[in-house]
């Protein structure tokens, strides 16, 4: 067994906090795209993953471990680049819909190339920032997480995220949780139309516990509601009909990336069933993880999922990684394994074998896997 990496002294100063903000130098990009069209397009989302995961492959791993007990002070450079994301991405997605309906010199196709590449500005950093945001107590963050979700018209996913995915990660209850052997593109659709319904039964029931009605002011959907409302009325202030169309198809590219990650992070692993209708508890085994350092800097941690699902008010900063004997590893980081899964035959030849071996590991008793592959429960009371 690995000797576990002493942990770090508490880090302090903007100089080690930089590498997180790595994102902002996206933000020029679109730009640069919008006033110079063509194959400058590319450079956003190429940049997003190609480059980040050449510098994963120069860079390596990063094993070093935080310590967990940092003062809050101590993070405000790290926390910096969370609060202040949301106006840099409101103003890119608004300006350039603005620019683009008041004489901008791109022909359509470009229009949609720049939009994707805001996209994945939007679910690349734009929700991975409200991922990070919406678990936290503090008021002004969830509400920066809930107006990032809503510019991307996903603002569902706070409540499925965390009264669903969290509480039921790796058992049939979870539909974010990929199945052993399912494509990411059944994958997609399946989420797209199962986790809605899964969000407004979660709250339905978290007012029926508080007996207030599904109508109560405090359901959060009319919140929802609302934000994404406001989202549109802007678009179609900046640039018309065509600027509501521009938004919502950078909104569905953030979404299929949000999706991406949500697919690679759990893609086979299942948590054991206990009978009854229980199963184990949630245990760093039950996420994927990976290490390298460019894509983790990019990402603000988000792949040391398992010490987020672990502790899951811990902040990115603070995140563990752990050794392969107690979570899995994947080869590379997200955003090479985010593209390989586009390509299921590719993605099932890499990983099938990984999750065989993290049966074998974790759970050498288990002999049929069978209801396990097909998303639903062992026959109660047995442990298979």
């Amino acid at each position: 067994m690995s000797r576990p990496t002493p942990p770090l002294a508490p880090v302090r100063s903007l100089r080690r906090a930089l590498p997180f903000w790595i994102s902002l130098g996206l933000v020029p990009l679109a730009w640069l795209g919008a006033a110079l069209g063509g194959w400058v397009l590319a450079l956003l989302p190429l940049c997003a993953w190609a480059l980040v995961t050449v510098l994963d492959g120069v860079l390596g791993e990063n094993p070093g471990q935080p310590d967990p007990a940092t003062p809050e002070a101590d993070l405000f450079w790290y926390r910096l680049i969370t609060l202040i994301w949301l106006p840099l991405q409101a103003g890119t997605i608004y300006g350039l819909i603005w620019y683009l309906s008041h004489g901008a010199d791109l022909g359509r196709g470009e229009a949609l190339a720049l939009f994707f590449g805001v996209g994945v500005l939007s679910g690349t950093v734009g929700l991975v920032y409200a991922h990070e945001l919406m678990h936290q107590k503090n008021r002004l963050e969830r509400w920066l997480a809930d107006l990032l979700l809503a510019s991307v018209l996903y603002a569902h996913f706070r409540s499925e995220h965390l009264l669903v995915h969290h509480l039921w990660v790796g058992t049939p209850r979870d539909a974010v949780t990929a199945r052993y052997n399912e494509g990411f593109h059944r994958y997609f659709w399946r989420v797209l139309r199962d986790c809605p319904g899964s969000a407004w039964r979660a709250e339905r029931a978290l007012l029926a516990r508080a007996g207030r009605p599904v109508w109560h002011r405090r359901n959060p959907f009319w919140r929802y509601g609302a934000l994404q409302g406001a989202a549109l009325a802007l678009a179609y202030l900046c640039g018309g009909w065509a600027g509501v169309g521009l938004f919502v198809f950078q909104g569905v590219v953030a979404v299929w990336l949000l999706e991406l990650t949500n697919y690679v992070e759990h893609y086979g692993l299942t948590r054991e069933h206990l009978g009854a209708g229980r199963y184990e508890p949630v245990a760093p085994r039950h996420s994927w993880n990976s290490a390298q350092m460019a894509s983790n800097w990019l990402l603000i941690n988000l792949q040391r999922h398992s010490d987020h699902h672990v502790r899951p008010d811990r902040r990115f900063p603070l995140l563990q990684t752990y050794a392969l004997e107690a979570a899995p590893q994947l080869p590379l980081g997200y955003p090479a394994m985010t593209t390989l899964a586009m390509i299921p035959p590719l993605w099932r030849r890499r990983m099938n074998p990984r999750v065989r071996a993290w049966r074998r590991q974790f759970y050498p008793h288990v002999a049929d896997w069978a209801p396990y592959n097909r998303g639903t429960n062992p026959m109660p009371g047995r442990a298979d």
